[in-house]
């Protein structure tokens, strides 16, 4: 996995990462430009983003071949933001974004991206993928207006024509990578032939200079920070979400392990360097990210050069890349959104419990008509209750007498909160005989409530004048018990003890 994450130049297939990198920088701009347009700043404040975040991560961060970027998600959360207080306010909040995350990465608080249940990521990915395919309608208007008759009929021929290519030309060659080949006909034959249809240019100049070092034009004071604190919560929150579970993706697909902790320290850090050169911030990108996997590239070279290669449209090609047709990127982003979807998620609904289906679904329909962030935590919310209620109807009591007399109660299942109500109704206090005994060989105390409950246990067979004596209870609830001061009666002589074979 080091070896991985190293930024390396032995066995790079160099022609596949630089023309990724360089399909990946076209599809680029307009997202930018796009996701700028939302948040309500200038598109060049989402280019710098774009350029930063790219590079930065891709130097950094803990997944080769993700690339990271201006987002939707994070145009959302910080459009109120600005419209209420300005785009000043805009860079110490994505700053201030940016040092939380680091500080998540150092914390090592990336690892519990592996709790999010499956069904929760497959709700990510086709939610995503949705999001993509609907985004792609918002370019087909011109000045506000949807395109119609001839104008509509020429694009929609050309994003067909884009797709066609992505989908049939690595049947016929990989030589180069098929987006990056859609994108150079469709624009060929557009600009070849005269053809009248939107383009990069009509949508905004991308022409620039270099980013120079910005300090915030705001108040160093409390009234500044409980104003950016909440957004500075919600980019870092919604960044490292997306970015994680991007990375999840993408080591499933390439059959690698990248590092979350690593990312989240990359992405702080991307984010902190944006938000002092005039960029609006960023996390993780799903569908250029997918562009760049299924492109080839499987190393940091090819985010490297999608960075560097943006910069240069910024600064010497921008009267080019203006004349490219929108209709190729929007094919691009048509079939990067068909293979983002898990079409297999279709096929099982039938197959997996109704609960995982439901969490499914959920995370998907949130996704689209809210934002990642709310649908993850709502699904996870869904899983763990599902988790909780149906490990709480598997405690069960087995019961016997022996022939002194004394009655047995042999547990099993796990004793936590969502148990403790059940276990303690499987006992008869009232009829039970002078000596009773609890087996836990089979069972296991999770919790504090699981705790109480054995409390509560031991004290009504007090109220009743009866012994009750617990066994085979795993030591760290014993510890517990020990904190606790719990006076109930433990005993140690039933419990298994092993010996150890040596040779001497």
């Amino acid at each position: 996995m080091k070896q991985n994450l190293q930024l390396s130049i032995k066995g790079t297939d160099f022609k596949t990462e630089i023309l990724s990198g360089l399909t990946v920088a076209i599809a680029l701009v307009p997202e930018a430009i796009a996701f700028s347009f939302i948040a309500g700043v200038s598109p060049l404040v989402g280019l710098y983003a774009a350029v930063i975040m790219g590079f930065v991560t891709a130097v950094l961060g803990g997944r080769p071949g993700m690339i990271s970027g201006a987002t939707g998600a994070i145009a959302v959360v910080v459009m109120p933001l600005i419209a209420a207080k300005g785009v000043d306010y805009l860079f110490p909040a994505i700053i201030l974004g940016g040092v939380i995350q680091i500080a998540v990465g150092a914390l090592k608080l990336g690892k519990f991206i592996r709790l999010v249940p499956h069904p929760v990521m497959l709700g990510f990915v086709n939610g995503l993928a949705i999001v993509i395919f609907k985004a792609q309608f918002s370019q087909f208007k011109i000045d506000g207006e949807y395109l119609s008759g001839t104008p509509l009929y020429i694009m929609l021929g050309l994003v067909v024509l884009a797709m066609l290519v992505i989908q049939y030309l690595p049947k016929v060659t990989k030589v180069i990578p098929s987006p990056l080949m859609a994108i150079l006909l469709v624009s060929g034959i557009a600009i070849g032939f005269g053809i009248e249809t939107p383009t990069v240019g009509d949508m905004a100049s991308i022409k620039g200079g270099l980013p120079s070092l910005l300090i915030p034009n705001v108040p160093f004071d409390m009234e500044t920070l409980m104003i950016i604190l909440p957004f500075s919560l919600k980019v870092a929150g919604v960044g490292l979400i997306e970015s994680l579970l991007t990375l999840t993706l993408i080591d499933e697909i390439t059959e690698t392990r990248g590092s979350g902790n690593r990312e989240s320290v990359a992405q702080g850090l991307a984010n902190i360097i944006s938000g002092f050169t005039g960029g609006m911030g960023g996390c993780a990108m799903i569908g250029q990210s997918m562009i760049n996997i299924q492109s080839g590239a499987r190393q940091r070279w090819s985010g490297i050069i999608a960075a560097v290669a943006l910069m240069a449209f910024v600064l010497f090609l921008s009267s080019i890349i203006e004349q490219i047709p929108i209709a190729a990127l929007v094919g691009v982003m048509f079939m990067v959104s068909i293979g983002t979807f898990e079409w297999s998620s279709l096929r099982i609904l039938n197959k997996v419990p109704k609960v995982d289906v439901v969490v499914l679904i959920t995370v998907s329909v949130v996704t689209v008509i809210e934002d990642l962030a709310v649908a993850v935590l709502v699904g996870i919310i869904m899983s763990a209750l599902s988790f909780a209620w149906e490990n709480a109807v598997r405690i069960r009591a087995r019961k016997k007498t022996d022939e002194f007399g004394r009655k047995h109660y042999e547990i099993y299942g796990p004793l936590f909160f969502g148990s403790a109500t059940n276990f303690f109704e499987k006992f008869d206090f009232k009829n039970d005989p002078q000596e009773v005994i609890v087996d836990f060989t089979e069972s296991r105390v999770a919790d504090l409530s699981g705790i109480e409950a054995i409390n509560k246990i031991n004290e009504k067979y007090e109220q009743y004048g009866k012994n009750v004596t617990f066994i085979h209870l795993s030591q760290d609830c014993i510890d517990l018990l020990d904190k606790a001061k719990s006076h109930i009666e433990i005993d140690h002589d039933h419990d298994p003890h092993y010996g150890v074979v040596y040779d001497a």
